[in-house]
């Protein structure tokens, strides 16, 4: 199988786990982390180009997971974290894997976080290193091993 078949697979499996989890995927610590994920997977090379934003955007608009809170409450969120990282990557890097570690306390949506990475990450066909290492990093953020997710 090819390395980009096994990527658009590994992300399909983690949406499809994550759909069986909606209904306990409501919170608000939930809510924040996944923002923060998803703003930090856009920006992992340290930079976001409008293109890259406007389509981790609509990833995060069409998600039925993050279907249980408001598009544009979302929306504001994702924006306020990548500003944050556009900013200033390595400083607003520190304050979006604090917003992250809000999952910490539920397991459950604490592995639902990283996988909605994997999903944002690899919904292009190509999770790249940069992207990975932020997955990673956000793994321990969330006290999780980063080697039960193939990080």
């Amino acid at each position: 199988m090819a390395l980009w078949d096994r990527v658009r697979e590994s992300a399909s499996t983690m949406q499809t786990q994550l759909l069986a989890k909606k209904n306990d995927l409501k919170s608000g610590a939930f809510r924040d982390a996944s923002m923060a994920m998803c703003a930090l997977v856009a920006a992992a090379d340290g930079t976001v180009d409008p293109s890259e934003r406007q389509r981790v955007a609509q990833l995060i608009a069409g998600n039925e997971v993050l279907g249980n809170f408001p598009a544009d409450d979302l929306r504001r969120r994702f924006e306020e974290n990548l500003d944050r990282l556009v900013a200033d990557f390595e400083f607003g890097k520190v304050s979006v894997l604090q917003e992250i570690a809000k999952a910490r306390k539920k397991p459950a949506e604490a592995r639902a976080v990283v996988q909605i990475g994997i999903v944002i990450g690899g919904a292009d066909g190509h999770f790249d290193q940069d992207e990975r290492a932020v997955v990673r990093e956000a793994c321990y953020a969330l006290d999780l091993p980063p080697h039960e997710f193939d990080l």
